[in-house]
């Protein structure tokens, strides 16, 4: 696959992912497409030799495997995890405000978003409604706006003269957004406005009340390839539907005889403490129905290997002062081997040196990351997963500027880097 195409690929994905509901759904369509059969846990399942499976919970996480031929309890699995969420506003239950005369969202910061850059945006509502059609059934559905619907408008600098240097953003009073004006003295109800779109946007479904939701404010600027020479990515929600696609990308291009995993969780950006996310029982539930004796799991298990694939900081050239001199990766100089003597990250010496291995051998440049000593350290998905279940895991990403911001800047070459090491993981290179 050549890097345009693999870009434009990712870009396409994540301009109709403004969710992890939506995120869950494009990565699920891509693999029906490509002839995934897809399960439901509820269901009794009648597994293949070369069978290849989907399963998705709530919506918003995937798992996706190939079984191959072989003894799983012999071969183990190659396993990739990555996280559909990203941090964003989410509007609250009962959201509707009438200030002054303007119609407003009440709003609750998902994640450790950075917020400065979410005011002054076009900004669209988009997730996952549930309600209950003309019989009476309840149901759940997408929905997206699509369109600019909402700002947050900047308080200007002649009422804030010490804005550019001491902003302080009160989240309870200054990040609602402007919906339109409003007369009278009462707002709207919001799920009256979530009925209307729901009913265009799914007339087949006969919804006649929304109970309930789940939605976000996301940026309507599409990602696109930026720089004088094409050379880099700015997007949204690049942490990290890059990797889940890249993750997918390799799972579909990788030899189908090898037993391997794409695990695509929700809820990391807050500790992925939940039924759907790396903290929850999906994947040991389902590594348990594939290896139902419990010595046959243990056995897989322990010949396994799972890549937490999660991007990287990336040393910005106006702040090198917070990297660690020895180890400020570099945009488009391939993934990065993440470490942390605190097991913020679960990159040991072996996993480090299987990656540096089929790095070389795929001719793939790769860099390591260690955080400044003086630093706090973020985390992923890895170590929770490494501690659950007890599989050897190492921590890979893409560096990336501006991570948790509402739009986010990577290497356009680091996604084939990316794409071809995964790949020769998958393949057991």
């Amino acid at each position: 696959m050549t890097s345009a195409s693999l870009n434009q690929q990712l870009l396409d994905y994540i301009q109709r992912s403004p969710t992890p509901f939506h995120a869950t759904r494009g990565l699920s369509e891509r693999l029906l497409e490509a002839g995934f059969i897809q399960l439901h846990e509820s269901d009794r399942w009648q597994l293949e030799a070369n069978g290849r499976y989907l399963i998705t919970r709530n919506d918003s996480s995937l798992i996706a495997f190939t079984l191959g031929t072989t003894d799983l309890s012999e071969t183990g699995l190659r396993m990739v995890g990555a996280h559909t969420d990203s941090p964003c506003l989410r509007i609250k239950p009962e959201p509707q405000m009438l200030v002054q005369g303007y119609y407003q969202l009440g709003v609750e910061v998902y994640g450790g978003a950075l917020l400065n850059p979410w005011f002054d945006r076009d900004l669209s509502i988009a997730g996952r409604i549930s309600y209950r059609d003309g019989s009476g059934q309840l149901g759940n559905a997408l929905i997206d706006f699509e369109q600019s619907v909402a700002t947050i408008p900047s308080l200007a600098i002649h009422l804030d003269r010490e804005a550019n240097e001491a902003r302080k953003i009160d989240k309870q009073l200054h990040l609602p957004p402007i919906l339109m004006r409003a007369g009278g003295d009462t707002a709207e109800p919001f799920r009256d406005t979530l009925l209307a779109q729901a009913q265009r946007q799914h007339p087949q479904l006969d919804i006649d009340a929304v109970l309930d939701f789940e939605l976000s404010l996301y940026d309507t600027q599409p990602p696109a390839l930026t720089g004088l020479n094409r050379e880099f990515i700015s997007a949204a929600r690049l942490d990290n539907l890059l990797s889940c696609f890249i993750g997918l990308r390799a799972l579909l291009d990788s030899d189908p005889a090898q037993p391997r995993l794409l695990i695509c969780t929700d809820h990391e950006e807050v500790g992925s403490t939940s039924r759907c996310g790396a903290d929850g029982p999906f994947l040991l539930s389902t590594l348990q129905r594939l290896c139902p004796e419990p010595e046959a799991l243990a056995r897989c298990i322990d010949r396994s290997w799972l890549i937490s694939a999660d991007n990287a900081h990336g040393v910005h050239p106006n702040y090198a002062d917070r990297h660690d001199a020895n180890h400020g990766p570099l945009l488009n100089q391939g993934p990065v081997v993440k470490i942390n003597a605190n097991q913020r990250y679960a990159s040991t010496s072996e996993g480090a040196a299987l990656f540096r291995h089929l790095c070389e051998r795929e001719k793939i440049p790769m860099q390591s990351f260690v955080v400044r000593s003086d630093l706090g350290c973020g985390s992923t998905v890895g170590p929770i997963t490494s501690a659950n279940i007890g599989v050897r895991t190492l921590d890979v990403g893409v560096p990336t500027f501006a991570m948790h911001s509402i739009r986010e800047f990577g290497g356009a070459e680091d996604t084939g880097h990316l794409y071809q090491a995964l790949k020769a993981f998958f393949n057991r290179v």
